[in-house]
């Protein structure tokens, strides 16, 4: 299926957007942090739909004065669907890029359904990554963002993918080289944005959230425990837990199976 590109403004700023044919009720890809949109095509390829790069990462705006935390891109995501003239979606998260299921509480009427894949944690009670918490302290923050070089980033994400299922060496490129000071920057807010206080409104926000859920987990994940998937599974009323036993945190990476299979519950 052909993938296109494409930027738009939206306050003011760029937003670039990856899309494939799609239908009345798109998919909606939400990527994680550091990352893009571009971890997604192998489900754009797939099923279609609309990839965005989240502000402050990838190709999109990184102005100083935007809201680089959970909450900003929740309060963000409907007024980018109203710009591209899109009533409702099916939502796909990845990572912090679970974001996007704050909104869907909010609207639920403009959601089908969403499936989440190694989400960050959202809700109170359990850990989160120890490399945001010290990102979250002053001056260690800065000092970790800016100790993040493309060689050192490569590093450390290829600690999450399992040997021999990594991506094209472009992938890495990327994303070290779109880590620049603005996203440096969204970074740390985001870290220091989810507090237990936002964390536990999130919880509260989520559990009204009445639509189908597919939570798939990939549990060697060096980040986030399994314990995170069991609590996203267990604070959605309407959820299924697929665990991954040789996943790591891009699941579909190790189980390109996975892609198929995600696509098939958006789209039943």
């Amino acid at each position: 299926m052909e993938i296109h590109a494409q930027t738009i403004e939206l306050d003011e700023q760029p937003v670039f957007l990856l899309r494939a044919r799609t239908d009345d009720v798109p998919v909606l890809y939400l990527h994680g942090v550091p990352t893009s949109a571009d971890d997604w095509l192998p489900f754009l390829r797939e099923g279609g739909g609309v990839a965005v790069d989240l502000p402050g990462f990838g190709r999109s705006g990184k102005r100083g004065d935007l809201d680089f935390t959970a909450e900003g891109w929740a309060r963000w995501l409907p007024r980018l669907l109203d710009a591209l003239g899109i009533d409702r979606v099916r939502l796909c998260a990845h990572d912090w890029g679970a974001a996007g299921l704050l909104w869907a509480a909010r609207e639920p009427h403009r959601v089908e359904r969403a499936a989440v894949l190694n989400p960050a944690p959202l809700m109170a009670g359990v850990a989160l990554p120890r490399a945001l918490r010290a990102l979250a302290v002053p001056l260690v923050g800065e000092v970790g963002v800016g100790l993040a070089t493309p060689r050192v980033l490569r590093r450390v994400l290829r600690r999450g993918i399992a040997d021999g299922a990594e991506p094209e060496a472009r992938w890495f490129d990327d994303v070290g080289a779109r880590f620049d000071q603005g996203s440096q920057r969204a970074v740390l807010r985001l870290a220091r944005g989810a507090t237990t206080q936002a964390r536990e409104e999130a919880g509260r926000e989520l559990r009204t959230l009445e639509i189908p859920a597919l939570v798939a987990w990939g549990m060697r994940d060096p980040w986030l425990a399994p314990v995170v998937g069991s609590a996203w599974a267990a604070l959605l009323p309407q959820s299924e837990l697929v665990e991954l036993p040789t996943a790591g945190h891009w699941p579909w990476l190790e189980e390109p199976a996975l892609v198929a299979r995600v696509l098939a519950f958006l789209r039943p």
